[in-house]
C-alpha cells in the first residue's frame, strides 16, 4: 500500500514546483520555430482522404475554427515550455467549444469537459493555456475590444484558482462526487441575462433526445429504421455517397460486416454486465458513417441506430481513436488501446459519463471508443454571446476545468499551493493567451497561403454536398 502524504508534504513539493516553474514563466508560448502546414499534414496521415479537404475547409472559416482543428500545434509549442511537474491524465483540448451540457445516467443536466479525443498524461498548465487561448482567439474574432477580453481570460483564470482553493480543503470522496449541475450554474449566474440563458439551454436539452434525433437523420422503410445520407456529413460506407474511396473494401464486403459484428462483440466485453444486458433488450438498425466536428474531420466515425421493442431508438456513435497529440509531445503512462485511453481519460475527468463508454479495434486494426451520439447535449454558441455572458461563460469554463483536474489528479493541494492566492499566475496566463492569438494568426495565415496556392485543399460542406446533387 502506498503512504499518503502530509498536507504539510504537499504543500511543500508544490512550493519547489514555484522553483522549477516559476508562475511568470507561464506567459511564454514556445517553441514556434515550426512549419504549420507540415505539422497539419502528419496529423492528418491516415484519415479519409476525400475529408482531408474537408477538415481544410472547416477550419478556414476563421482563426478560431482554425485553432479548434489545430491542437497539434499548441501541443508542440507547450512542449518547449517549462513546466511543474505535476502532471496526471488532462483532457489535452480543453478549448471553450469543447465544454457543454449532458445528461447524466441519472437523468441530471450537468455542464463538463465533453470532448476527450486527445486526452493523456501531459501537464495541468497545457489545459488552462488552450482554455485561455480559445478565450482570446474568439473573443477578437467576435470583434470584442482588448480589455475586455482581458477582463474574460482573467475571470477563467480566477475561477479555476479559486475553485481549486476550495477542492483543496475536500476529501477525496467530496471531490469524486462533486458535480457542476445546471441548478448550481443558475444560483452562481451574476446576471439575469445569464439565468435566462441558462434557463433556455435547459429547455433545449430537455429536446436533444435520441427520439427527437430519429425523425431528423432516419426513415421507416418496410417496418426498418435507415439513415438517411446527407454527403459529405453522413453516408453510408457501402452505398454510392460513400466517400471512403481506397477504404471502400473496409466497408463493402460480408466479411467486413462479420468484422464489425466482431468488433461489437468485443465492445460489449468492455462493459459492465448490466449494461450488456441493456443494449441486449436492442436490435441494430442501420449503420452510417458520420464527419464530426473540426479536428475530427476524416478519422473514422461510424453511427449506428438500434431500436427497443416499443420502436424507440438508441443511436450511439463509434469514434476512431488516434494517438494523443498530448503524448506526442508530453510521456506519461496510460493505455495502450487509444480507445480504452479515451474512455478511461473521460471517466477520471468527467463528474459523470455516458453509460455506454466503451472500446474495441475494428476492421483493418483501427481503434475505436463508443459513446451515446446524443443525450440531452448542448453546447454553447459562443459567437452569439455578449461580452458579459461570455465573461460567465469563461467562468463556468474555469469552474469545470478545476473540479475536472481536482477530481483526476487527487492533487488540488498541490495545484492550489502553486498557483496562489494573488494574480501572478493570471496575469502570465493572460499573457500567454494574447500572444498566442498572435501566434495562432500567423498560423492561419500560412495555412490560408497554403489553402490558396494549392499546397493544401480545403473544400467547404456545401462545396462537396454540390458534388451529390443531382
Amino acid at each position: 500500500m502506498s503512504t499518503i502524504q502530509t498536507l504539510a508534504e504537499r504543500q511543500a513539493a508544490a512550493r519547489e514546483a514555484r522553483q522549477r516553474a516559476p508562475r511568470s514563466l507561464n506567459s511564454a508560448i514556445g517553441n514556434v520555430d515550426r512549419d504549420p502546414v507540415q505539422l497539419l499534414r502528419e496529423n492528418s496521415a491516415g484519415r479519409v482522404e476525400a475529408l482531408v479537404p474537408l477538415r481544410y475547409g472547416r477550419m478556414s472559416v476563421s482563426p478560431f475554427t482554425f485553432f479548434r482543428g489545430s491542437a497539434i500545434l499548441q501541443a508542440h509549442d507547450l512542449s518547449g515550455t517549462s513546466n511543474t511537474g505535476i502532471a496526471f491524465p488532462v483532457c489535452g483540448d480543453a478549448h471553450l467549444m469543447n465544454f457543454g451540457g449532458f445528461a447524466t445516467p441519472e437523468r441530471q443536466l450537468v455542464f463538463d469537459l465533453n470532448d476527450f479525443d486527445e486526452v493523456a498524461y501531459g501537464p495541468w498548465e497545457w489545459d488552462v493555456k488552450r482554455l485561455t487561448a480559445s478565450l482570446a482567439i474568439a473573443g477578437e474574432h467576435m470583434g470584442i475590444d482588448r480589455a475586455s477580453v482581458e477582463d474574460i481570460v482573467s475571470t477563467a483564470v480566477h475561477e479555476y484558482r479559486d475553485r481549486m482553493h476550495r477542492y483543496a480543503e475536500c476529501s477525496t470522496l467530496e471531490l469524486w462526487h462533486e458535480i457542476v449541475s445546471f441548478e448550481r450554474m443558475l444560483e452562481a449566474a451574476a446576471t439575469a441575462e445569464g439565468r435566462q440563458l441558462i434557463n433556455r439551454a435547459m429547455e433545449k436539452a430537455a429536446t436533444r433526445t435520441h427520439e427527437s434525433m430519429l425523425g431528423k437523420m432516419a426513415a421507416l422503410h418496410d417496418g426498418r429504421w435507415l439513415i438517411q445520407d446527407a454527403p459529405p456529413a453522413l453516408f453510408h460506407p457501402s452505398g454510392p455517397n460513400s466517400l471512403l474511396g481506397k477504404d471502400k473494401k473496409w466497408s463493402d464486403t460480408d466479411e467486413w460486416k462479420g468484422k464489425l459484428a466482431s468488433a461489437f462483440d468485443s465492445y460489449l466485453q468492455t462493459l459492465s454486465s448490466e449494461r450488456r444486458q441493456l443494449l441486449a433488450q436492442f436490435e441494430l438498425q442501420d449503420i452510417a458513417f458520420k464527419v464530426v466536428g473540426v479536428g475530427s474531420v476524416g478519422t473514422f466515425c461510424l453511427v449506428m441506430l438500434f431500436v427497443d421493442s416499443h420502436g424507440k431508438p438508441l443511436f450511439l456513435q463509434v469514434k476512431e481513436a488516434r494517438q494523443s497529440v498530448i503524448s506526442r509531445y508530453f510521456e506519461g503512462d496510460g493505455p495502450t488501446h487509444q480507445g480504452e485511453r479515451v474512455v478511461t481519460g473521460q471517466r477520471l475527468l468527467q463528474a459523470a459519463s455516458d453509460s455506454f463508454l466503451g472500446w474495441t479495434i475494428g476492421p483493418a486494426g483501427r481503434q475505436f471508443y463508443f459513446r451515446q451520439l446524443r443525450d440531452m447535449k448542448i453546447s454553447a454558441e459562443v459567437e452569439r454571446m455578449s461580452n458579459t455572458i461570455l465573461q460567465g461563460y469563461a467562468r463556468i469554463c474555469g469552474w469545470a476545468l478545476a473540479r475536472a483536474h481536482a477530481k483526476a489528479s487527487g492533487k488540488a493541494v498541490e495545484i492550489a499551493t502553486y498557483l496562489g492566492s494573488g494574480n501572478r499566475f493570471a496575469e502570465a496566463l493572460t499573457q500567454y493567451a494574447f500572444a498566442y492569438a498572435e501566434q495562432n494568426q500567423k498560423d492561419y495565415d500560412t495555412f490560408m497561403r497554403a489553402c490558396r496556392s494549392g499546397k493544401l485543399e480545403a473544400r467547404s460542406d456545401e462545396d462537396m454536398a454540390a458534388d451529390f446533387r443531382v
